[in-house]
């Protein structure tokens, strides 16, 4: 769910269910085996990390939650791979294999291995070969991932139940999400593409999701459908951080020092006054009653200091400045939000050619174009102006650069939306507790070099992570 790097070409991290599952039942012996093969698989059980299972307000009323919270207090220690039985696998990935789990019961005995019952109980486990990693040299991409899952608490981003070591695996537990991902979900759709208010609605959801990482200084950089999932109430929970960059945020808050008409430019922004944002600044309680800040200051807590030479993403979604091999910082994420809108409307990416290299040229040289010559209704023409706007080739001029979310949620294709409370509004789909019969939820991303990675719509959107 969380890592899908090796896509399903590299199988170095795989780990065999049955195998994992007999060595749990097992006396778990130590026995040396080759970083390539895991048929004499054994866990050796660390000691639990002396680390609390903090409260997650976002996730703390879930019954997956709750039930985690008293498995660990029944053991009055945290949590180990024993505790746990693994169903069956989700996804594998450059840097590690995600299995459908749930936990043990009180009685120390496994739950039914039936996953349409209890359903809110479900997890999924990422199980990370830390010698293998190390071979490949991508250990710090793992504990990057598991940095950031430690910092988040937001309700479209994952919440991470329990972490534990294994002899030499890493094993993080997670939610599951039973909707599947947007991919799979957006092929369900006639001509591959959703309508257009789904399309805003899930845009929507994801700009709140960014914002939060920008307002944290992560910078997401892996962003597009396959790592979009659904979760069982129809909203949207981002996955995979292995790419991601941290970085400082400062927030603040700017207020324009004279109102402009709007209308004539959705993105063109006044002159702006930056303000240290704090909790509670000296002049906001000079009574009992709360002031309101005026309508024309902004929250805006953007990365715009970060900079990074990695060459990392997915060939359809990277940027001009990272295809072109130069350094590139936050204005990166809006640049593939924009591409993430378009495939979502019009079922393709706009830079997609027969091979990685001429996607590559594309993305640096090729105009954008659209499908048709006019939009069919005014929304789609909005769409069309926000997607110019975050497509743009210059990074210094592409909308949400310089201030994020707040310049691009003030655009007219979220007109009416309420984004502080879009969790509250039905989502255009409702998966319900029913089971998603594909193997690979998580997976979607093939490592550059791999030549047996599956295209999507016949051509790789690998990811990759070669470093200048």
């Amino acid at each position: 769910m969380f890592e899908g790097a090796g896509g399903v070409g590299e199988r170095d991290s795989e780990v065999s269910l049955e195998t994992v599952n007999s060595t749990l039942r097992s006396s778990m012996s130590s026995e040396s085996i080759c970083s390539t093969s895991f048929s004499r698989l054994s866990f050796d059980l660390l000691p639990p990390s002396p680390e609390s299972l903090s409260v997650k307000p976002h996730r703390s009323s879930d019954f997956a939650y709750s039930a985690i919270l008293s498995a660990t207090f029944r053991r009055k220690a945290a949590l180990t791979f024993r505790d746990f039985h693994l169903l069956r696998r989700i996804g594998a990935g450059d840097i590690g294999t995600v299995y459908l789990c749930r936990l043990r019961n009180g009685n120390n005995q496994f739950d039914n291995n039936n996953e349409d019952e209890n359903p809110c109980c479900l997890y999924a486990m990422k199980v990370v070969d830390k010698d293998a990693v190390a071979l490949k040299k991508k250990a710090q991409r793992a504990e990057m991932e598991k940095k950031i899952l430690k910092m988040l608490d937001h309700p479209f981003l994952p919440t991470l139940y329990a972490e534990f070591e294994a002899s030499h695996f890493s094993c993080i537990v997670m939610e599951f999400c039973s909707g599947g991902d947007l991919h799979s979900l957006r092929h369900k759709h006639p001509h591959n593409r959703f309508p257009l208010s789904s399309a805003r609605f899930y845009a929507a959801e994801v700009l709140v999701a960014l914002e939060y990482l920008h307002m944290l200084g992560i910078i997401y950089r892996d962003l597009k459908p396959e790592n979009v999932l659904v979760r069982s109430d129809g909203h949207i929970m981002l996955s995979d951080f292995d790419l991601s960059l941290c970085s400082d945020a400062i927030p603040a808050v700017e207020s324009s020092e004279s109102l402009q008409d709007q209308s004539a430019s959705p993105y063109t922004s006044s002159r702006f006054v930056t303000t240290p944002f704090s909790c509670f600044p000296n002049r906001v309680f000079r009574s009992r009653k709360v002031q309101t800040l005026q309508p024309n200051r902004l929250f805006v807590a953007e990365p715009v200091s970060a900079r990074s030479c990695s060459f990392v993403g997915t060939h359809e979604y990277v940027s001009p400045e990272v295809a072109s091999g130069h350094s590139h910082g936050n204005a990166v994420d809006w640049w593939s939000f924009g591409i993430f809108i378009y495939e979502l409307i019009y079922g393709r990416t706009p830079y997609a050619g027969p091979s990685k290299e001429a996607t590559l040229r594309n993305i640096i040289k090729k105009p954008l174009t659209f499908p048709t010559a006019t939009p069919s209704s005014s929304l789609e023409g909005h769409a069309r102006d926000l997607i110019s706007g975050l497509l743009n080739k210059d990074p210094a001029r592409r909308l949400g650069s310089k201030r994020g979310a707040a310049d691009v949620k003030k655009h007219p294709f979220f007109k009416g939306l309420n984004l502080a409370l879009i969790r509250m509004l039905t989502p255009p789909e409702v998966p319900g507790s029913r089971r998603t019969k594909t193997t690979s939820l998580y997976s979607g991303k093939g490592s550059i070099n791999s030549s047996s990675s599956k295209s999507r719509q016949q051509h790789s959107t690998a990811s990759f992570d070669f470093y200048f």
